[in-house]
């Protein structure tokens, strides 16, 4: 790979111009950062009024799998990224075939599968130390029946869609055979994993950026906080986890990226399990081949956010060691906030939030607000946890958040 310096022209007098497939607030604060360091930006994306696209230096508007719009990105790119895993892989490949694509479309395709995640997961288990839930593919009705018979051992459980499942969608909770027979029926018959529902203690997420070269750079684990299975409430301070277990997930997260040969920012999420030890065990859950929710607050609290590592690692720029300089906790911003008890559209208390000190609001220039669609960020940031803890309690309780016990 040879290095795409910022600001740089081509012999056809072309800007150093960096792409990315998808126009959702991960892409905007994409673009954002590499507008920053000087690059040109284009992006791929239907919606023409997409987060990214309304910012970005070209936006293609047309789909992901258009072949005329795939050759005109590569046309102004020297190099593509993506912004959420659901993109076709074949997309990517196709875009490979001319220019350097990270993450590269067989990574984002494992990603996009639970069947083949969770197998590459076991298949790495010796090197990372850690391993997933107990869990088994359901594809047929056959396997749905032998749970009960063969793997009864799995129950209770959580059903699981293998493809395009995130913030809690294709996931069912079952106790018996029954209502394992039922929910899959529900969700349409389609490729399932079954995984045991384990005691959970915490969960958290590390971000890990891997450049062509196989250098490596990573933040600190993150814990985080899911209600109705959305991330409420990260929090990204030392001592948000026992320092061992933070060790080994940080390691962990390391080792699945360094067994994938992954190029970009990839954040692996974890569940720490009451196993009877004093600290809990570490149990991987999933990946996103891509920056990811629980690390916005990179933006506020390090040196180097996972957008800025995105952008060095894909075009071929050396990754710093990120360093985070403040104590942080992020608060996700959904389209309930706008909404009163009786449903009614309203303003959010914008002017009492930004007076409390350290708060960094993110909105993501989404037009329309509704129940459960994320529509920005609000991080704290401040000199110890105390403080940042008061303060993020205080802005949640203004703004109506779930989670409060959470902060």
């Amino acid at each position: 790979m040879t290095p795409i310096y910022p600001g740089s022209v081509n012999a056809a007098g072309q800007q150093a111009t960096l792409g990315v497939l998808g126009g959702g607030q991960l892409g905007r604060m994409f673009v954002h950062a590499a507008q920053r360091l000087g690059y040109f930006t284009a992006v791929l994306e239907p919606d023409a009024q997409s987060p990214a696209g309304l910012v970005s230096h070209h936006h293609i508007q047309t789909g992901y799998d258009d072949p005329a719009g795939l050759a005109q990105l590569a046309q102004l790119c020297q190099a593509i990224t993506t912004e959420f895993e659901n993109v076709p892989a074949q997309a990517l490949q196709t875009l490979a075939q001319t220019r350097p694509v990270a993450p590269g479309g067989a990574v984002v395709g494992i990603a996009q599968n639970r069947i083949e995640e969770k197998a590459h997961f076991a298949a790495c288990a010796d090197v990372s130390g850690v391993t997933c839930a107990p869990y088994a593919v359901l594809e047929t009705p056959a396997q749905v029946r032998a749970v009960q018979d063969e793997r009864a051992e799995l129950l209770p459980g959580i059903l699981k869609t293998a493809r395009l499942g995130y913030d809690g969608k294709g996931q069912v909770r079952v106790r018996t055979a029954a209502d394992l027979a039922a929910a899959w029926a529900e969700l349409g018959g389609v490729a399932c994993v079954l995984e045991k529902m384990l005691p959970l203690t915490a969960e958290c997420s590390v971000l890990v950026a891997r450049g062509w070269d196989g250098q490596v750079v990573s933040f600190a684990p993150q814990r985080n906080v899911h209600v109705n299975g959305i991330l409420a409430v990260t929090h990204a301070y030392e001592g948000n986890m026992p320092p061992a277990l933070a060790t080994r997930a940080r390691e962990a997260a390391v080792a699945i990226a360094q067994h994938l040969g992954y190029v970009g920012v990839l954040c692996v999420e974890f569940f720490v399990v009451d196993d009877g030890t004093e600290h809990g065990g570490l149990v991987v859950n999933e990946m996103a081949p891509r920056p990811h929710n629980s690390g916005h607050y990179t933006i506020d609290a390090c040196d180097a956010s996972q957008f800025d590592l995105q952008v060095h690692a894909m075009a071929g720029l050396p990754l710093p060691q990120p360093r985070q300089h403040s104590a942080a906790i992020m608060l996700n911003l959904l389209g309930d906030v706008w909404f009163d008890a009786s449903g009614q559209l309203r303003e959010p208390d914008w002017h009492s939030v930004l007076s409390l000190p350290g708060t960094h609001l993110h909105l993501y220039g989404k037009v329309q607000a509704r129940a459960g669609r994320k529509m920005g960020h609000l991080t704290i940031t401040g000199p110890d946890v105390v403080r940042v803890k008061a303060v993020a309690h205080r802005a949640a309780d203004l703004l109506g958040l779930p989670g409060l016990d959470a902060i």
